[in-house]
Formats: C-alpha cells, sequence, structure tokens
C-alpha cells in the first residue's frame, strides 16, 4: 500500500490539501479515469496510504477515510475558449481584494506570490457564460521533461470550477472531480483555462472546466461538483 503526503505549499482552505491537487495526485495511481471524491479535509505534511479496493482506490489517515478514485467515463460538451488576451481581460473580474475565501490557496490564492502559487484568476467573461483566465505555468511545475507534472494540471482545472459556479466569495469546497488530461502543456507556455456552471441543486453546483495551449487546442477537462457545507467550513484537527 503506497505512502505519499502533500507540502504545505499545495494547499487550498487552511490546513488542508488543494482539492483539485490532491485528486491528481490520487489519480495517478489509478490506470484509467477515475472520479475522485473528497470525503474530509485532506491534512498537509501527513503520511496519506492508498488502498486498492474492488470498487477502485481508498485514500486513509490514521484510520479514517478521506478519498475515494473509482473509474468513470468522462463526458464533458466543452464550449470554445476565448484567446490569450480576452481571458486575461476576463481576469480582471476575478474578485475584489479582501473577498477572496481562501487567500492562501495554491491555485486561486490571491495572497500567493509568482512561482509559488498558480495564480489563477478566472473572473467573468463579457457575455457571462464562463469564467476564463491565463496562466503561464512556471519552472517548479516541471515533471523533469519540460512539461506540466499532471497533478498540477489537475489543480488548474479545479478552481476556475469554483467561480464559475457562483462570484459572491461564499465558501465552498470539491466535493467530486473527474478529470481527462489531452497532453500536458509545455512549462512557460501561454495558456487559457475556462470554467462553465452545469447544473445547481440546492447547495450542490456541477461546473465543467478546460485547459487550454497557446495555440488554442484543449488539453485538459474536468467536470467537478462543489458544495456550500452546510453550517460552515470543517476545521481542520
Amino acid at each position: 500500500m503506497p505512502e505519499f503526503s502533500i507540502a504545505s505549499r499545495f494547499c487550498g482552505p487552511p490546513g488542508a490539501a488543494n482539492g483539485g491537487y490532491l485528486a491528481g495526485r490520487l489519480a495517478a495511481f489509478a490506470t484509467t479515469t477515475v472520479s475522485v471524491r473528497l470525503i474530509k479535509p485532506v491534512p498537509l505534511d501527513a503520511a496519506l496510504r492508498v488502498q486498492d479496493t474492488a470498487e477502485g482506490l481508498e485514500l486513509h489517515h490514521a484510520g479514517q477515510l478521506l478519498a475515494t478514485a473509482q473509474p468513470t467515463r468522462l463526458e464533458l460538451r466543452v464550449p470554445r475558449p476565448p484567446d490569450y488576451v480576452t481571458a486575461l481581460a476576463a481576469s480582471r473580474h476575478f474578485l475584489p481584494l479582501g473577498h477572496h475565501p481562501f487567500p492562501g490557496c495554491f491555485v486561486c490564492g490571491d495572497q500567493r506570490r509568482r512561482g509559488d502559487g498558480l495564480r489563477i484568476f478566472a473572473g467573468d467573461s463579457d457575455d457571462h457564460s464562463m469564467v476564463a483566465a491565463p496562466w503561464i505555468p512556471d519552472a517548479s511545475l516541471d515533471q523533469g521533461d519540460g512539461h506540466v507534472a499532471p497533478e498540477f494540471m489537475w489543480a488548474a482545472l479545479d478552481c476556475p470550477g469554483y467561480f464559475a459556479a457562483r462570484s459572491d466569495g461564499v465558501p465552498m469546497l470539491l466535493g467530486e472531480c473527474a478529470a481527462h488530461l489531452d497532453r500536458r502543456v509545455h512549462v512557460d507556455e501561454p495558456c487559457v483555462v475556462i470554467g462553465w456552471r452545469i447544473a445547481v441543486s440546492g447547495r450542490k453546483y456541477e461546473v465543467g472546466t478546460a485547459l487550454f495551449d497557446g495555440n488554442g487546442e484543449l488539453c485538459g477537462r474536468a467536470r467537478g461538483l462543489w458544495i456550500e457545507p452546510r453550517g460552515g467550513l470543517p476545521l481542520m484537527r
């Protein structure tokens, strides 16, 4: 049963792993496309154990089940993306400074420096059909071959879904995510990330996200479920 840990750099909510990054790390142990279900916040710098089951994979820590990964077929109709300049303009509609629910988030936190966080600031498009953001992955994301490691592409496909779900800064958590990577983008390659809302049911928001390279070619897509926790966010212990 393999083990790994999530470094504190890759946080989402305070004290917990970023959901997309964690899902990408867990998906790396699978041999097919999987849907990752996040059951509890995943602690940072802690030993996480992966276990094979008849249904797929389970992630455990200190006797607690934190997440599962089950084979799935990802069906997602991806809209046409804006170009890089238009995505840059959309990012100016990102949350105002001081209104971010998780300003230290590895993916979208506005308090993270360049080269530390991904700084993917997805903002509303002019026609309100999607959110979009530019992204130039830095050298720290290199898997060693000049391309971005898969877990960072999963991470990039995470938070734009939150901003597609709603734009008022209400704290929510990623509940489920299924992603497929067509190819890994190059380090320092100008990319565009988009997100769009698919459906809403009470406190649950189903969204799609997609990542495109500098030529506008689709490189990855994901379907996510964001949940507004009843009674506020769970506390890390």
